[in-house]
């Protein structure tokens, strides 16, 4: 006999030994979690963030001493009505003595009446590294919070850069409680549904539970070389959820449909290794693969995604593999207790005919021309929007206003417009040159004194010890998102200082602030975004033909998955870049996409893709190697994984659609584009698309290997599901 894969080895031992593998796996994620948490999570710096104009304005501004002190202020204001001014410095007085008194403020500033009359602000700043700032922030909130308590008539609320940061954080960590109270239930009640049992239906989230509680523990240590850049744990809760159940969706099924047949444990564990836990290890690779197309970018941002990423797809392959077995194998018919009234007769029964999905394909497999012409100008009118994606970096004004945070801020630059994020404008001069550089960009911020763009406020001109570099912060009174703030910044980079500081030789110059870095960031993404898609083709070409040892599957996958991603990236720019579905998403629309999504979405729904193709593409091609014809084989392998492909489908929807009704801008679009894509694969190109094409490519399909000719004997109708022989299977990968 010939040698067995690598899966069905491992099934064996762990279905033999489940004891033992269960423990190794219990060790392994409490090992994960215990190192993991001990070791923290290391953190990007503005240095890791660093890209473009504004990249290179901040490392001038850290190599010379110029970046600053981290910033704060107390907002004093009235709940309604007008502000009055005596109660107003009281309360300032107070703020000042408690803040003074605190070891993490450097100084407090005189109080700052606004023009209007309604706010009353006190300026302060902290000790230590700015960009360490939000770690210390709690004593200076919770001063602030102890004098709102004792003047209750009054609004007394802080805000600056690191108690914004804070908001952020706290935030998100809500965010991800929701998704996690929310995807538990709604994936427990789908797969009850699949399975017509509780049992079952556990197993899978269990195990994604696990995969992601290991994955967390382990990306702890892998943040000393790759750091956080604030989103992988949504990441990691996200993906893990979704490819977690699924793999154990599509391993479970299969080892039930096997045992409905007749086989026994083992048996039915071993077929279920060779086949589905076959297409889950190349699923899985291929997912890694897309994934890993982020470092390509050299980002600081796409690097800690794909690390995330790539982590916990590999747990929940790995555990798929190993403890799964183990608990099928130790569950045995226990597995489909207590079984669910109605639900189990609709799902135990493996041998009845699939009217449903045989009617579904029958337009694909009796008209594959006119099903395959009509499906791909629908799937490329969706996707025409996307060649008018527009892309921004998450700004302030991007933030729920659902948060306090963000509704101080908003009072704040109401009352102060120059408290609007400001332009740094960054001078570095040659030798010898100070005197003259340092006229320059006085002449440069003169010229913004004139300009209605810009406010009128006094500008302090920063100085570096050594008299080379300069910096300075001009202010735009709008929103850094808005076409007034970017004109401003044109004006900046392409006029103002080319031609004052730009007319010295060898000075550089360069414009940071929150409009700068989105623009900088938004190009970056532009540029590396078609490296990445060419290295993700490229690899995906490569291991779709190893795997299926055909040239035309790998090229037909390809183009497939790819259309299948521009249509999901066409429905998010229709949804997102327009104000229609605001009242519906609960969100305000910014008129563009978060820079990042584009090519974190592509790598992601690339990899998605691939997972149910080979799942699909693997079914058919067992069809095909009992020497069935190409339609008959299409029919049996879509219509036999159609069930599962369903259910696996609906959970990942399911998932991303949580992450859809957050209130965070970015986690909105990513859930909501996640969303679109699974349901557009699972429906249009797995029941529509895909059968077309292969029917009409034929035995084409497998080019340049081989499959049996048609044999007489063979069935040719996808109504039974006849058991594989012991020998059969081993022989189908």
């Amino acid at each position: 006999m010939a040698k067995q894969p690598a899966t069905v080895r491992v099934a064996r031992w762990s279905a033999t030994h489940p004891w033992r593998a269960i423990t190794m796996w219990i060790a392994f994620v409490a090992i994960c979690l215990v190192v993991g948490g001990a070791a923290g999570t290391e953190k990007t710096t503005k240095a890791d963030m660093r890209t473009g104009q504004s990249g290179r304005a901040d490392a001038i501004a850290k190599q010379y001493g110029l970046d600053g002190a981290a910033s704060e202020n107390v907002l004093i204001t009235a709940k309604s009505g007008a502000l009055d001014r005596t109660a107003a410095n009281k309360i300032a007085a107070e703020v000042t003595t408690k803040l003074k008194a605190l070891p993490e403020v450097a100084e407090v500033s005189e109080p700052i009446p606004a023009t209007n009359g309604k706010a009353l602000l006190v300026p302060l700043t902290m000790k230590g590294d700015a960009e360490k700032a939000k770690d210390h922030i709690d004593p200076l909130l919770k001063a602030t919070a102890s004098v709102q308590k004792e003047h209750p008539d009054l609004r007394v609320e802080e805000i600056g850069d690191a108690s914004l940061g804070k908001g952020i954080q706290d935030q998100i960590a809500e965010d991800l409680g929701k998704a996690e109270l929310f995807s538990l239930p709604i994936t427990l009640v789908i797969l009850m549904v699949a399975f017509g049992a509780m049992i079952a239906a556990a197993v899978p989230v269990l195990l994604a539970i696990s995969a992601v509680g290991a994955s967390i523990g382990l990306y702890g240590l892998a943040s000393t070389l790759v750091p956080d850049a604030g989103t992988v744990s949504s990441i990691i809760l996200m993906m893990g959820m979704a490819v977690g159940v699924d793999y154990s969706l599509f391993y479970v099924k299969r080892e039930r449909e096997e045992r409905a047949k007749g086989r026994g444990r083992i048996d039915a564990i071993e077929i279920a290794a060779a086949t589905s836990g076959h297409a889950v290890v190349v699923s899985a690779i291929a997912v890694i693969v897309s994934m890993a197309g982020m470092y390509i970018a050299d980002d600081a941002i796409f690097s800690s995604l794909a690390t995330g990423g790539i982590i916990v797809v590999a747990v929940a392959m790995v555990g798929s593999l190993t403890v799964l077995p183990a608990l099928l194998a130790k569950l045995g018919n226990k597995i489909d207790r207590p079984r669910v009234p109605i639900l189990w007769r609709l799902t135990a029964r493996a041998d009845r005919e699939p009217r449903v999905w045989k009617a579904m394909l029958r337009p694909a497999l009796n008209h594959p021309k006119t099903t395959l012409l009509v499906s791909v100008i629908a799937l490329g009118a969706l996707a025409l929007p996307t060649f008018d994606m527009k892309l921004q970096n998450t700004s302030d004004d991007d933030f729920p206003r659902s948060m306090a945070t963000m509704q101080t801020y908003d009072r704040m630059t109401d009352a102060y417009p120059s408290k609007h994020s400001p332009y740094n404008l960054i001078a570095l001069a040659p030798a010898g040159k100070e005197k003259e550089t340092r006229a320059a960009l006085d002449k440069a911020i003169a010229q913004t004194r004139t300009n209605p763009l810009f406010a009128k406020d006094p500008v302090e001109v920063l100085v570096s010890q050594d008299g080379r570099a300069f910096k300075a912060d001009v202010i735009v009174p709008h929103i850094s998102s808005s076409k007034e703030a970017k004109t401003a910044l044109r004006q900046l980079r392409d006029t103002v200082l080319p031609n004052t500081v730009g007319t010295v030789a060898g000075a550089e110059f360069a414009v940071s602030g929150e409009t700068a870095l989105n623009k900088d960031f938004a190009d970056h993404v532009q540029d590396k975004l078609p490296l990445v898609i060419g290295f993700v083709l490229l690899l995906t070409f490569v291991m779709m033909s190893v795997t299926f040892r055909s040239v035309v599957v790998a090229l037909t996958a390809i183009a497939i998955n790819l259309l299948s991603a521009l249509a999901s990236f066409g429905f998010l720019v229709v949804v997102f870049q327009h104000t229609w579905a605001e009242k519906y998403l609960d969100f305000h629309s910014s008129g563009a996409i978060i820079s990042w999504l584009p090519l974190f979405l592509f790598v992601v729904l690339f990899g998605l893709s691939m997972d149910y193709h080979v799942f699909v593409v693997s079914r058919i091609r067992e069809a095909a190697m009992q020497g069935m014809s190409t339609k008959a084989a299409v029919e049996r392998g879509i219509t036999s994984s159609a069930g599962v492909i369903t259910s696996a489908a609906i959970v990942m929807v399911s998932v991303f659609g949580v992450f859809g009704t957050l209130s965070m801008l970015d986690m909105k679009q990513m859930g909501v584009g996640l969303a679109a894509a699974v349901l557009i694969d699972a429906i249009v190109v797995r029941i529509v698309i895909l059968p077309s094409l292969m029917t009409i490519l034929g035995r084409a399909n497998w080019w340049p290997s081989r499959v049996p000719r048609v044999h007489a004997h063979a069935p040719q109708q996808a109504t039974r599901y006849p058991a594989y022989e012991r020998q059969g299977y081993q022989r189908q990968f």
